[in-house]
């Protein structure tokens, strides 16, 4: 590749790419539970592997789902990848208290939560453990499915769904007075 073409890529990575830096942190900062370093690399990862792709990347499109899918990605393979145990969760501490009602395979709650997503909010989901965080992350702030999330985690369906539910509740009852306070729930 000749200089001139190197400049060209870069000039059209920084055009489409890298305005979208600040929805990139954000969804790190959230998939990381706030790990501010750990995010910071997550996005420099993506970044890169975008720029390394970017022939595969059709100009004028959606960049910006493209390198979240790219991040995404990126921290998944992070979270297969570490050494670290997972995260001790009493699951016994989590209620049984739902305002929600159970319904086959469908998910009604990402729908409700997906529109709540504020700073408190985020900071609760920050809070959550990472065996929690992250599925509850991909499901209702990224849209993925069940099967989806099982697959990227390498855990069974049920187990996504279970942790699902647990994050979920976990969430309701450190956010419940506020949403008392904010009329969502009376």
């Amino acid at each position: 590749m000749s200089q001139v073409d190197h400049d060209a890529k870069r000039d059209q990575f920084e055009r489409e790419a890298l305005v979208h830096l600040d929805d990139l942190y954000g969804l790190a900062l959230r998939l990381t539970g706030g790990d501010e370093p750990r995010s910071e690399d997550l996005v420099q990862t993506a970044c890169l592997r975008a720029y390394q792709r970017w022939d595969q990347y059709e100009l004028s499109t959606n960049c910006r789902a493209w390198l979240m899918t790219i991040l995404r990605n990126a921290f998944i393979n992070e979270y297969h990848m570490r050494d670290r145990r997972p995260t001790v969760v009493d699951y016994d501490e989590v209620g049984e208290r739902s305002v929600f009602e159970q319904v086959g395979t469908e998910d009604p709650e990402s729908r409700f939560f997906e529109n709540l997503v504020d700073e408190r909010i985020t900071a609760a989901i920050e809070a959550l453990p990472e065996d929690f965080r992250v599925p509850l992350v991909l499901s209702d702030l990224q849209g993925l499915s069940y099967p989806e999330i099982a697959s990227a985690l390498s855990l069974p369906v049920g187990t996504v769904k279970s942790r699902l539910f647990r994050a979920r509740r976990r969430l309701q009852r450190e956010l419940y007075d506020y949403a008392r306070e904010v009329g969502i729930v009376s």
